[in-house]
């Protein structure tokens, strides 16, 4: 008797903690229109480096370049970064980005020295410049710099879309991990309101409109 009480006990203990590690269903992305005007985009790690290394990383390449064809043809703020030690340096002197998220002339480069790229650069002071309110994120990778990058921008009052397409992790489990954390952290979106204010909402490049 005793040995089957001690049996049903650690079979518990083994699968409470199994149970847990299951992720909620994430939400589907919604639709989006965006004022061109105070909406930056920022292409994260689109470079060799950590990208182009990745065998996932081609896949979300077209839904990049998608959402980049579409900013420029609105007049929205395109912003590139990749993760190197710096600060905002011109497109001159920029790491080997991928062609199709190439800056072109006018796009500004920022460099970073961490996966929060308002940490230590000049973002915040260059998005305030151009009143930008909200930030559209795509890149490499969605539990990495887009995740830490979106909690950064949301602390200072940005909104942020996400194009769920355009990013991606290296396992299933990093971009489910990476939605479910965009999407609860701090000022927290768990239904993926469209443009909750301060807040991660989920969209794709197909649902992004400007005006």
């Amino acid at each position: 008797m005793n040995r089957f009480f001690i049996t049903a006990a650690l079979l518990a203990l083994t699968v409470g903690p199994v149970r847990a590690q299951q992720l909620p269903a994430s939400p589907n992305p919604v639709p989006v229109t965006l004022d061109a005007k105070t909406t930056a985009v920022l292409i994260l790690d689109v470079a060799r480096q950590p990208c182009g290394a990745q065998p996932r990383c081609g896949a979300l390449l077209p839904h990049v370049a998608s959402l980049l064809a579409a900013a420029r043809r609105a007049g929205a703020f395109v912003i590139h970064s990749s993760a190197d030690p710096g600060g905002i340096t011109a497109p001159t002197s920029q790491p080997p980005f991928l062609p199709e998220a190439a800056p072109v002339k006018g796009e500004p480069v920022l460099i970073g020295g961490a996966q929060d790229r308002f940490f230590g650069t000049l973002l915040d002071q260059l998005l305030r410049k151009h009143d930008i309110a909200t930030i559209v994120l795509a890149g490499w990778r969605e539990n990495g710099s887009v995740l830490y990058t979106a909690v950064g921008a949301t602390t200072r009052t940005y909104t942020v879309v996400v194009a769920d397409d355009a990013t991606s992790g290296p396992r299933d489990y990093d971009v489910a991990v990476g939605r479910y954390q965009l999407l609860t952290q701090l000022n927290a979106n768990p239904e993926n309101e469209p443009l909750k204010k301060g807040a991660v909402t989920l969209s794709r490049t197909d649902l992004i409109t400007f005006r």
